[in-house]
């Protein structure tokens, strides 16, 4: 996932919260706190591995290399993103803040 792990970045505002979660050999599971955060302007993350999400509050862009339109994620929404799948998270809201269960696979 494109969050980092509760490290305040030179000159920026903190990252975001990842907590590993108790979860099954090969499906590490993980909340991620995000309040406002966002990558740089035209970073793209390209994992190994699959990663499923479900936004359980806030609000969230997120869009795919090969798509033109960011998805927008409210409570409840969820998603499979396939390994290897350019994306990227647009924006986050920061109040409340966006909280994620995201579960990796494959």
């Amino acid at each position: 996932t494109w969050a980092a792990r509760r490290l305040p970045r030179p000159g920026g505002p903190p990252r975001d919260a990842c907590d590993p979660l108790p979860s099954a050999p090969g499906l590490p599971l993980e909340r991620i706190v995000s309040r406002g955060q966002a990558p740089p302007a035209g970073q793209w993350y390209d994992q190994p591995a699959a990663e499923w999400v479900l936004l359980l509050s806030g609000s969230a862009g997120l869009r795919f290399a090969d798509e033109a339109l960011t998805r927008t994620l409210h409570p409840g929404d969820h998603l499979l993103i396939p390994a290897h799948a350019r994306h990227r998270v647009e924006w986050s809201s920061d109040d409340p803040p966006a909280v994620w269960l995201a579960l990796h696979h494959g």
